[in-house]
């Protein structure tokens, strides 16, 4: 048995899960009518409110009061099947209250946030009722209430690889049940920062809906495979077919990407989340996480298909074969979703997704002839880790560099396999005045749509546009073929 498998089984603490089969499903709560009431009330609250939460006229206030009492008898209903939310559903109960008395102004429902700890509770299954005034990430702006009922995906391989080398106790990967119409969207997920609040704590969770990515996932790969006449290798193919099986890949590929982020030799902030930078910037930082998940995989892969199957526990083979398959699902979300999703203003998603098409394609290892598109996957893991490498070694050598030459650094790697838009001030090299001057005349020189998609892109956007616009509002249940 090798080094690594032993260290890994060492490591694995797997906690006591909670007891969930005396408790009603969170499935069987969603057909309960007090969840109809609450998301009823809450959908007609929706409607008085204005962008900031508050309920700003007067003549409204009665009819919200109505709506308030109904959520708060329906939260009551509910409460029992969720004993482990049980101090955060009395906390939201009170949030709500106070906020009536003081006439719905900003809302801030901090007191309930800070009562409400998912990551505490990562059982296979579990479900939980989140209420709460707030804006959907990909979805409005406004901080409207929103009610939504969850399940929790925590599969017995993914409580081992996160209690081994990918600890990562913040993370909780999510279903949807059912929701208010700011989940009617492209927001696959739940962060606490999003929430009405007076005052930002110390955050302990964040959740994404691993059912709405896998979802998008098949429908929309299904769609470009066929556009591009791309024969997928079985197991890839296989995953298309198969809901719960992409939810697992998604969770792994997650909990590995989200992991990365202020690991490694890096910038003092990647993000630089309080300053503002160029937009490719942004594009490294997320596609150096996606490819952190990508080469770990190859890893896991290759050292458990290593050993012998009879040596590895059932968890252990789970983490082989999803190994596998997280693979093809960073590859493929890139390429095919996220380079032609949104608008070209400082997408920065899209770039990243741009850069691993073109990277794969300039080490030749995805090829587009005769109006078709083959991939050398046998090549792959290699190359892709080769990008990783690249990416690495600039951030290692932006601990040395002044922050505008490591800017322009990560654009000059950029250049080297994506062309520029023509009006690039960048590509023509930024005047002495905007080199000796403040950063944010660098960011200013930027394009919106600095690096402009490419005749295939431009190609595939069109055929892929209508696909991409019907993945908002999916979930696990929708009709992925649709």
């Amino acid at each position: 048995m090798s080094q690594f498998v032993q260290d890994h089984e060492q490591d694995a603490i797997v906690g006591e899960p909670e007891v969930v089969e005396d408790r009603r499903s969170v499935r069987d709560v969603a057909a309960l009518p007090a969840w109809s009431r609450l998301q009823a009330a809450v959908v007609a609250f929706r409607a008085l409110q204005t962008d900031d939460g508050s309920v700003p006229d007067q003549s409204d206030r009665a009819a919200a009061a109505g709506y308030a009492a109904t959520i708060l008898q329906s939260v009551d209903e509910l409460a029992p099947s969720f004993p482990h939310d049980a101090s955060y559903l009395a906390a939201v109960q009170r949030d709500l209250q106070r906020w009536e008395t003081e006439g719905f102004g900003v809302p801030d429902f901090l007191d309930s946030l800070n009562e409400f700890q998912p990551q505490q509770h990562r059982v296979d299954g579990l479900g939980h009722l989140v209420l709460f005034p707030m804006y959907t990430q990909n979805g409005s702006s406004s901080r409207f209430l929103e009610a939504v009922l969850v399940e929790v995906i925590w599969p017995e391989f993914i409580a081992e690889l996160e209690a081994g080398e990918y600890g990562n106790p913040l993370f909780v990967a999510l279903r949807f049940v059912d929701f208010t119409p700011g989940y009617d969207t492209n927001s696959a997920v739940l962060f606490p920062e999003t929430v009405a609040m007076r005052a930002i704590p110390t955050f302990t969770w964040g959740a994404i809906f691993q059912d709405r990515e896998a979802a998008r996932y098949r429908r929309v790969v299904r769609a470009a495979a066929e556009t591009t006449k791309l024969e997928l290798p079985d197991d890839a193919a296989a995953m298309l077919d198969d809901q719960e099986l992409t939810e697992r890949v998604f969770v792994m590929w997650d909990i590995i990407h989200d992991r990365s982020h202020m690991r490694g030799d890096l910038p003092f902030d990647p993000f630089m989340i309080k300053q503002r930078m160029p937009f490719f910037l942004y594009s490294l930082e997320e596609l150096r996480c996606d490819l952190t998940a990508f080469r770990e995989s190859v890893r896991l892969e290759r050292t458990l298909s290593a050993v012998d199957d009879a040596e590895l526990s059932a968890a252990q083979r789970a983490i082989r074969d999803h190994a596998r398959l997280v693979q093809y699902a960073v590859i493929f979300d890139r390429i095919f979703r996220f380079a032609i999703t949104g608008s070209r203003v400082r997408n920065y998603d899209g770039l990243g997704g741009q850069l691993l098409f073109g990277w794969l394609h300039q080490q030749g290892v995805l090829h587009w002839t005769d109006t078709r598109l083959t991939i050398d996957w046998e090549a792959v893991p290699d190359v892709v880790i080769a990008l990783s490498d690249q990416i690495n070694e600039l951030y290692w050598r932006s601990i040395d560099r002044p922050k505008a030459a490591h800017w322009l650094a990560a654009y000059e790697m950029l250049t080297r396999t994506l062309t520029p838009h023509p009006a690039s001030r960048w590509a023509r090299g930024l005047s002495e005045e905007t080199l000796a001057g403040a950063p944010k005349g660098y960011t200013d020189a930027v394009l919106d749509d600095e690096f402009p998609l490419s005749m295939f892109y431009e190609a595939l956007n069109k055929k892929m546009a209508t696909v991409i616009a019907s993945t908002a509002g999916i979930t696990g249940t929708s009709d992925v073929a649709a």
